[in-house]
């Protein structure tokens, strides 16, 4: 009896098992010590946050608080994304924009501070947030599109998923050699941080080199790729849609 019951349970049990206990590292687990990816993200965006005034664009927000951050330290904060977001806070400097970058029409040279936090690496993969037409280089024109709109001498603070280039449809690209470089053609490098999981999963700092020469085998095994990022100051090219 008590052998036929533990048989019926043994699916039900493996589910669980699977679903609590993270497989072994490296991995991108949300149970502790493994999770952790969004802290790298979060904190770099904090510690090199500018203080405004000026307006700001939280790009791709999701639930985000990082708007709430560029709000506190003095900007007029849009905060925008392709699907709609509840807020549970409101702030005289924050607003919510549902909207497609590379459709809408904000003003050439308009933002003083952009957030690309874990954003443009999903930028025209259909299948996922409400896409539905693939372009293979939405990322790129995104980009393109970001720099025209920020201020000569705006700051970007931008963060991706790093290791040996590839594209996981619908969930996001991987940045390495190849693709990297033509993300960022265009921008002053003012910082850079690359992170990427030891083997106990923890993340840990790492030269470029090593970051982007990691083969990526599986979508959640990437590494992280941190930049403030800055619009020269003669650049003022335009909007040409």
């Amino acid at each position: 009896m008590f052998v036929s019951i533990l048989q019926r349970l043994e699916p039900i049990l493996k589910k669980l098992y699977r679903k609590f206990v993270p497989p072994p590292p490296p991995h991108l687990s949300p149970v502790p010590p493994q999770a952790g990816d969004r802290d790298i993200e979060y904190s770099w965006i904090a510690a090199n946050m500018p203080e405004g005034p000026g307006n700001a664009l939280d790009f791709g927000s999701g639930q985000s608080y990082m708007g709430l951050i560029a709000a506190r330290k003095g900007f007029n904060t849009i905060a925008l994304d392709l699907e709609p977001v509840r807020w549970f806070y409101k702030h005289p400097r924050f607003k919510f924009i549902q909207g497609d970058i590379l459709k809408l029409q904000f003003p050439p040279s308009y933002f003083d501070l952009i957030i690309n936090c874990s954003a443009i690496e999903h930028v025209g993969l259909a299948g996922r947030y409400g896409v539905t037409k693939d372009r293979p280089d939405g990322d790129i024109e995104a980009m393109k599109i970001l720099k025209i709109i920020l201020k000569p001498g705006g700051k970007m603070l931008l963060t991706i998923p790093v290791g040996q280039d590839n594209v996981f449809k619908p969930l996001h690209r991987v940045y390495g050699k190849e693709r990297l470089p033509r993300l960022l053609e265009g921008w002053e490098i003012l910082k850079e941080e690359y992170w990427i999981k030891d083997e106990e999963g923890y993340w840990i700092c790492v030269d470029k080199e090593t970051a982007l020469g990691r083969e990526i085998v599986h979508p959640s095994l990437y590494g992280l790729g941190l930049f403030v990022l800055q619009k020269p100051i003669g650049d003022k090219k335009r909007l040409n849609r």
